[in-house]
């Protein structure tokens, strides 16, 4: 295994653990504690996952300069771009939805929940189903 297929490897591995641990463990996991409230919740938020989708985009750099100059599959070159399909639709599309919303919550208008945010987390698992793939595509060889 070269140094490029390295590091592709460790970066769709490091892209889905930060996915799995903010997106599942520590968004959910704010909300119940102490003190903080909704806004507090989504301007923490709001930082939180302007940064992950910023380390994202880094880790999908990464693997494409890591493969360039690589013969790939089509097994995974379908596996990443399900991952980057879903992180582009997520920051295209769905956060913007999601960031008039939380604009409006911290302005005060508790309304309803928002369905983007459905459609954020059905993107996570899409992204999480998709980095999977990359990387067992890249271990497999």
């Amino acid at each position: 295994m070269d140094t490029g297929t390295r590091w592709a490897i460790a970066a769709a591995f490091v892209w889905l653990g930060m996915v799995l641990a903010i997106s599942f463990v520590e968004a959910p996991l704010k909300f119940r504690a102490p003190g903080v409230t909704l806004r507090i919740g989504l301007g923490i938020g709001r930082l939180v996952f302007r940064a992950l989708n910023v380390f994202e985009y880094v880790f999908a750099v990464v693997i494409a300069a890591a493969l360039f100059s690589h013969e790939t599959s089509t097994s995974l070159n379908i596996a990443l771009c399900v991952a980057v399909g879903a992180l582009l639709t997520q920051t295209i599309v769905v956060r913007p939805l999601l960031s008039r919303h939380s604009t409006a919550v911290l302005e005060g208008d508790e309304g309803r929940r928002s369905k983007a945010h459905l459609a954020y987390v059905a993107l996570e698992l899409v992204k999480v189903i998709g980095l999977v793939w990359t990387g067992v595509v890249l271990v497999d060889g």
